[in-house]
């Protein structure tokens, strides 16, 4: 009996960005190697469908839409210089020996957004089979809004991250989900 395509939602539990190296018109795309997103919160996708009417006749004679635009939402608990550098084209660096290391990220004039892979899974359980879970993969992001960034009063602060999806040029992959029966974890791997 094959897995049941119908499942519930719960919870996020991981969440790792891929730089896009490659995608190549009728190749096959590259990634580098997954960077965690610290302490995800929330992955959210939302999309917008551009709806075309023909009239005449004083009626309507047809209709057609198409979807024009995918987002992703994805606030994490905790700041990482390394998912900086993967959104942004910016560099981090270290130095320093203890009790006195440093690592610092600079973004300099003329940065621009970095196309990524997004991958975000629910945890063991969060699927309806209680040993299986649920993969979220959007196959090529661009940063869609600066992250949000700072600190807060007497509060933490989180790193708030929105993306628009675009489909691949070598496979038109845009977004993927997969139920697994048994859980899985997200790839650390350069995997198309």
């Amino acid at each position: 009996m094959p897995l049941s395509r119908v499942t519930k939602l719960y919870a996020v539990q991981d969440a790792k960005i891929f730089p896009l190296l490659a995608d190549p018109a009728g190749g096959t795309p590259s990634y580098g190697a997954g960077i965690d997103v610290p302490g995800i919160k929330s992955m959210e996708i939302s999309g917008d469908v551009e709806v075309k009417e023909l009239r005449g006749d004083n009626g309507l004679m047809d209709s057609d839409s198409a979807l024009s635009n995918i987002t992703v939402s994805y606030p994490h608990a905790k700041l990482s210089l390394d998912v900086l550098v993967a959104l942004l084209d910016s560099q981090a660096t270290d130095s320093g020996t203890t009790p006195a290391q440093q690592s610092t990220w600079e973004l300099l004039q003329g940065a621009k957004p970095l196309p990524y892979k997004l991958v975000g899974k629910t945890p063991t359980g969060g699927a309806d089979t209680p040993t299986g879970d649920v993969h979220f993969t959007l196959y090529k992001c661009v940063m869609s809004s600066f992250p949000g960034l700072g600190l807060a009063e007497e509060d933490y602060r989180t790193v708030e991250n929105e993306a628009r999806a675009v489909p691949l040029i070598s496979t038109g992959q845009w977004i993927g989900i997969t139920l697994n029966e048994t859980a899985a974890d997200i790839e650390t791997a350069a995997t198309p």
